[in-house]
């Protein structure tokens, strides 16, 4: 990646500063710059497959976006392009490293827990079959003497004897085993609760507390099964990577918290938000595409508009402006077809704002 910047890089440079060597070099260069960005995009794949197969619970959000970032770079990326690549590389990886070592360290908790549970359970059971084998032994004992008695009074009071210590052992057997059901039941309920806890912090962003996407993509898939109309939107905030570039990615990450828990306030609760990656974010609405469109048009009237983040020193005011675009689930739709519909429409919308924006510069500087 650095080489391929680095040639980007001495590429910029106007027209007529390179003699004809080195333009012949350039020329020479292309192809091998193609071949490398293809190889790169190549290894992005490998690396998700990687993921994938290394921790399945956590691999396919790390194997998309990474196959997405590769998607995104064309045989001849800008500078800018490589950089944003190479960022969203490092906060995929980042992401997944840090999830992945805390689902694995749970999980060996959770086998650790459960066989000393299973340990100390056996530990009892033993022991109060123990306790019960010896009691019943004793009065099987004690009934066998009775043949050698003669006495019809001393028979009885034996077999009465024998009887109530029987039926003691079996209440007590009973009761141990009621308590040893008992608390093995409440030690498999704490351990599903804290499976469950395991399965929702791996289900969540860990920078802004929405659902990541695979757990978002997960219920979309669910949603594709079923016959309920609903709709998909991908939200985008405008020129995200100008706060990252000016005030530091602390301060972005911030914006993202901030605007994350604006949406999150302003959604309805049977809305699904997660973040999509980057400064991208994906909506799952159960409506049709009307009761949609009125609900996005609220949420973009809440999100956007200036924010206050704490800076190094001192706090700094943003505008916000987002992208937003959505779609409206089709019969046999696949995942990938809904969001690449949502998806081109966000990117157009983008492409509008942007057009609109350079007008007003050019007019105000016409006049």
């Amino acid at each position: 990646m650095i080489s391929i910047r680095h040639y980007l890089e001495e590429t910029d440079t106007e027209p007529g500063e390179h003699n004809e060597p080195e333009a012949q070099h350039d020329a020479e260069a292309q192809p091998l710059l193609s071949i490398t960005v293809a190889a790169y995009r190549s290894s992005l794949v490998d690396m998700g497959n990687c993921g994938q197969d290394a921790c399945p619970a956590l691999g396919g959000e790390l194997k998309q976006g990474l196959r997405s970032l590769g998607e995104k770079l064309s045989a001849q990326p800008s500078a800018e392009t490589i950089m944003e690549t190479e960022t969203g590389v490092r906060e995929y990886l980042h992401c997944w490293g840090r999830l992945a070592a805390l689902h694995y360290r749970q999980k060996a908790g959770e086998v650790k827990e459960i066989l000393l549970m299973m340990a100390h359970t056996a530990e009892a059971v033993g022991e109060r079959d123990q306790r019960c084998a010896a009691q019943i032994t004793e009065v099987t004992t004690r009934l066998k003497s009775i043949a050698n008695l003669e006495d019809l009074t001393a028979i009885r009071e034996s077999i009465k004897q024998s009887a109530t210590e029987l039926k003691s052992s079996i209440d007590r057997l009973t009761a141990e085993g009621k308590a040893a059901i008992d608390q093995l039941r409440k030690e498999v309920t704490t351990y599903q609760a804290r499976l469950e806890e395991a399965e929702e912090i791996a289900s969540r962003d860990a920078l802004t507390g929405l659902r990541n996407r695979l757990s978002v993509e997960g219920e979309i898939e669910q949603s594709l099964h079923g016959r309920a109309p609903f709709c998909v939107a991908i939200i985008d905030i405008d020129e995200f990577k100008r706060v990252n570039d000016e005030h530091g990615h602390l301060v972005g990450d911030e914006l993202l918290k901030k605007f994350a828990a604006k949406m999150r306030s302003v959604c309805r609760s049977t809305d699904t938000i997660g973040r999509w990656g980057g400064d991208e974010f994906m909506l799952l609405l159960h409506c049709g595409i009307a009761d949609a469109r009125a609900q996005i048009d609220r949420l973009r009237e809440w999100v956007c508009g200036s924010y206050t983040v704490q800076g190094s020193a001192t706090p700094i005011k943003l505008h916000v402006k987002v992208s937003i675009g959505h779609a409206e689930r089709q019969p046999g739709e696949t995942l990938k077809a809904l969001v690449d519909r949502a998806d081109v429409e966000m990117y157009r919308e983008k492409a509008a704002s942007r057009k609109s924006k350079n007008s007003r510069v050019d007019s105000t500087v016409a006049a």
